[in-house]
């Protein structure tokens, strides 16, 4: 595994990329209505790692699918720096998403799967580099001509991030990205995430590990459908 630094991104200091202002969201499971959101509220800045926790079932999921655009919330208002509302499809370059079933595709390798986002920007070959160093960073090499199904979980969900991080996108909304790595690996997948935020990108992570305020700059926790901010200082 090759170490990836923790330093912390010098443009945290402090460019606004995405305003979330009383953010409501409900859902029926069966009869019963779940508030997850009742007015969330919060920032994200530019070359920010940020850890969202919660117990199960505190909305962190439904969160991340309203900022990715796949849920409309209820009312509320979300605005990038650019002031488009972020409902919009937006391209891989500004916007990606590392969910929790993957959804990397079996019929291309690896490699091909990493690189999907770059082929599709037509950003190949020049930036082949990129993906090159995230395969060697989160110990893909002997990996990168297979198919995803000779992996183990862990590897596909490494393989995942790398496609989410290949192209440098403003924001990257990762949900669970340790839940199949071992100790050693977790701290790769932080040390990946860091790194990706000393070059511009923010991250927004929704995490059950408990080491995660070591790696992150900030940690929102929800409770109650709020979102609570609080640095860490650690990262």
């Amino acid at each position: 595994m090759t170490d990836i630094t923790e330093t912390p991104s010098a443009v945290a200091a402090r460019t606004t990329l995405l305003t979330v202002t009383g953010l409501h969201k409900s859902y029926l499971r069966g009869p019963e209505e779940v508030h997850a959101l009742r007015g969330a509220s919060f920032e994200l800045h530019r070359g920010q790692v940020v850890a969202l926790v919660g117990p199960s079932g505190s909305g962190k999921t439904t969160l991340l699918n309203v900022l990715a655009g796949w849920e409309h919330p209820d009312s509320g208002e979300l605005r990038w720096f650019d002031g488009r509302p972020p409902l919009e499809e937006r391209p891989w370059s500004e916007l990606a998403i590392l969910p929790q079933d993957l959804g990397l595709i079996e019929e291309l390798s690896v490699r091909e799967n990493i690189e999907l986002p770059l082929r599709l920007g037509k950003r190949l070959p020049q930036d082949r580099p990129a993906a090159d160093a995230l395969i060697e960073a989160l110990g893909l090499e002997r990996l990168a001509d297979r198919s995803p199904s000779e992996a183990s979980l862990g590897e596909q969900q490494r393989a995942a991030l790398a496609r989410a991080l290949v192209v440098s996108p403003e924001l990257v909304l990762a949900d669970e990205p340790t839940g199949h790595q071992d100790e050693a690996w977790a701290h790769g997948v932080f040390g990946a995430l860091r790194t990706a935020a000393m070059n511009g990108t923010t991250c927004l992570v929704a995490t059950h590990n408990q080491e995660a305020s070591k790696y992150v700059d900030a940690i929102f926790t929800i409770r109650d459908g709020l979102v609570h901010a609080s640095d860490t200082g650690e990262a």
